[in-house]
């Protein structure tokens, strides 16, 4: 049996995908801080950095979850799949049933080498953005990540400057990297769905509803600043540019979170009216699937005070009806959000003898039942942002 399967090995490798070439002074950011020393510390800091399966508690576990759940599939081959926007420059793309079977005999595979290459270890690192030709836009909205690009050659970088010159790599101007950053932010940002296909978030077709909407790099990248792309002097002067910052600041981040939502309370008799403003061009909360709004109320009387809990988020059902992750989910039971440049109202009863409520609005980047599902234990997963609060006299 075992000479059948390395048989069935053997061909697969020779037809398979091949491994982007990618030279080895090009596939870590060090080598790039001796000319852009202040965006690689930028996003030395980001959770692009981070996002390959050893620096992100939430991507490890719901890998294991889902390979506990699903026969089909073991922990090496779903990170394959999920390494489409993780860390697109794995060396290979897809599997098969032969990776399955060699994974489940414990043979060392192209599956678990591609997987564990040093290589990836950084994330979404300054070559897997910086290196991309052509942003494909006539495939299935289903195809993601790596699936969408197209690499330039190992040694050449695109970038938003038709001027710029290095002695170390050549560099050619794309429009995806000036004027329209949107297209390369949504290969990855655009639609997440589940193992059986259920679209859990839609970050992509939030945005494109709204028309003035700014541009994703206006808020997750700051505004154009003047400083230097690189500080590598050319004729004794570095380039002065209209730089961005490349820390990626999101739904991380408390700074970030603070302001998402505008809060409103008006009193209707002995009724309390909570109303949620979405100023942004996207759901709060958008990306996967467990992310939480947490509304506490307060209510506070002449002797003691009351509290109520309201919560924002999505709950997933998997084939047997039981509660899952977004990712393995076959059907959406609940999906609370505040819409792009809409609200959210909630109505709800005022105890008696209430004098005044105190309402505060937080932001969670997994919600409490996940976070026991998956026995999540870093406190950055559980813990309360605050969004906004205000206290109304009633």
């Amino acid at each position: 049996m075992k000479n059948i399967v390395m048989l069935l090995l053997m061909s697969f490798l020779l037809y398979g995908d091949k491994p982007v070439a990618l030279e080895e002074k090009f596939s870590k950011s060090d080598n790039c801080v001796a000319c852009h020393a202040p965006i690689v510390q930028d996003w030395k800091k980001s959770w692009h950095s981070k996002s390959h399966f050893n620096s992100d508690e939430y991507f490890q576990k719901t890998i294991e979850y889902m390979a506990r759940k699903m026969r089909s599939k073991n922990e090496d081959t779903l990170q394959v799949e999920c390494a489409a926007c993780h860390n697109p420059r794995i060396a290979i793309t897809k599997t098969t049933a032969d990776d399955e079977i060699a994974a489940v005999m414990g043979l060392n595979t192209r599956v678990k080498d591609a997987v564990h290459d040093a290589e990836l270890s950084e994330g979404i690192n300054c070559v897997v953005c910086h290196n991309i030709d052509k942003i494909h836009t006539n495939k299935d909205e289903a195809v993601r990540g790596i699936h969408l690009v197209k690499w330039m050659p190992s040694g050449v970088m695109s970038g938003p400057f038709s001027d710029a010159v290095s002695p170390y790599h050549k560099t050619k101007k794309r429009k995806f990297m000036s004027a329209n950053p949107n297209k390369l932010c949504f290969v990855c940002h655009a639609n997440s769905r589940s193992v059986k296909g259920i679209v859990f978030s839609n970050t992509f077709e939030e945005y494109k509803k709204i028309k003035d909407a700014p541009l994703c790099v206006d808020c997750h990248m700051g505004k154009r600043e003047k400083g230097v792309a690189s500080t590598l002097a050319v004729n004794g002067k570095t380039k002065q540019r209209q730089v961005r910052k490349h820390g990626f600041s999101g739904a991380h981040s408390p700074k970030f979170v603070k302001g998402a939502l505008e809060l409103n309370l008006k009193r209707m008799k002995d009724k309390l009216r909570i109303s949620l403003y979405n100023p942004n061009p996207h759901n709060v909360p958008t990306g996967y699937g467990s992310r939480e709004i947490v509304i506490d109320v307060r209510y506070i009387g002449s002797e003691k005070y009351q509290e109520q809990t309201l919560s924002l988020t999505s709950s997933f059902l998997d084939r047997r009806n039981k509660p899952t992750v977004a990712h393995s989910a076959k059907q959406i039971v609940k999906n609370e959000f505040v819409p792009a440049r809409g609200k959210k109202v909630y109505t709800i009863s005022i105890p008696h003898g209430a004098k005044k409520v105190s309402v505060k609005v937080w932001y969670r980047l997994v919600n409490e039942d996940i976070v026991n599902l998956l026995k999540l234990k870093e406190q950055r997963w559980s813990e309360k942002m605050l969004i906004t609060k205000r206290t109304f006299k009633l």
